[in-house]
């Protein structure tokens, strides 16, 4: 199974084509319509949008490709179209401000997204994500309600004020846990971080299929730190939600074994390749170091005060 697209475009056509590695002569009879359409189709890109009665037709295409085309359609679609087709990611997003730890946050619909490298269908219920990850400002609020103990590098009870913007680091799963549970949320599970980063199409880069090193906080970016939370606006995910790849790794709820959880999104310690989303790591509950941090979900029906329409 895999998620249709909501409106073909000829670039689509093309993709879905040079996916299945036909000629146009063979496409066309594969469609049933005449070879200067599927032409034409192409010919006009993204410009071009066929008839319904084909429409259907490229989307019961798309349901019989085999994994080796659905993997070579999705790195083939078009980055600049990719997200404004895909069904689950809502055109003007709802956020609304968090009760308790005021942190911004977005619906993710529920629905299927392909997951992992070998991109297999995967259904979420419908949850709501922090847009940032848990920031050291948010951390000292948490601190100074439960005087928990604070991070190991800052000055007592309070963080460097000049990494008040950056993700909070030095926090075990137990530390992240029990701030999700002072805020009324929690860790996110593995399947739902990763269907924030890729949405539901199988994108390999939150942003989309090709390797671009300026959008996010990796060891290639040379940056050697945290950076603020919000500084990669070009490399936010289909859904509008913020460093997914690079700045630092984020603990999640999926264990891989008793004591051990998911990581995901890698640091700015990490090479490229270990960014992508569908990548796997994971860590004793008790691991702290200087790359590691967290961010949370509910699963709430979010009838809260505040709702924001246009925070991004």
């Amino acid at each position: 199974m895999i998620t249709m697209l909501g409106t073909w475009t000829g670039a689509d056509v093309r993709a879905l084509r040079e996916a299945r590695r036909m000629s146009i002569v063979e496409f066309a009879a594969h469609l049933g319509v005449p070879e200067r359409r599927v032409e034409k189709w192409e010919a006009g890109g993204a410009s071009i949008r066929p008839r319904p009665v084909n429409q259907a037709a490229l989307d019961t295409s798309l349901q019989t490709v085999n994994s080796q085309e659905r993997a070579r359609f999705s790195r083939l679609v078009p980055d600049s179209v990719s997200h404004a087709h895909d069904p689950q990611v809502p055109a003007q997003p709802t956020l609304i401000r968090h009760p308790i730890d005021g942190k911004v946050m977005t619906r993710i619909p529920e629905g299927i997204y392909l997951a992992g490298l070998q991109e297999q269908p995967v259904w979420v219920a419908e949850f709501w994500v922090d847009l940032y990850p848990t920031t050291n400002a948010d951390y000292a609020r948490f601190v100074a309600a439960t005087e928990w103990t604070p991070p190991r590098h800052w000055h007592g009870n309070r963080p460097p004020p000049e990494l008040l913007t950056h993700p909070v680091v030095w926090v075990s799963w137990d530390d992240a846990t029990a701030y999700a549970h002072w805020a009324r949320k929690r860790l996110p599970s593995a399947p739902e971080w990763e269907k924030t980063a890729r949405g539901t199409r199988g994108a390999i880069w939150p942003w989309g299929n090709q390797l671009t090193p300026a959008k996010c906080n990796c060891l290639g970016s040379q940056v050697g730190t945290t950076t603020p939370v919000d500084r990669y606006k070009s490399g936010v995910s289909p859904y509008g939600v913020y460093d997914l790849c690079g700045n630092t790794w984020e603990w999640t709820d999926s264990a891989s074994t008793p004591g051990r959880y998911e990581l995901k999104g890698s640091a700015f310690t990490s090479p490229y390749d270990r960014a992508a989303p569908a990548a796997v790591n994971d860590a004793d509950h008790t691991m702290l170091d200087d790359d590691t941090g967290f961010r949370c979900v509910s699963s709430d029906s979010m009838q809260w005060s505040e709702v924001l329409t246009a925070a991004r």
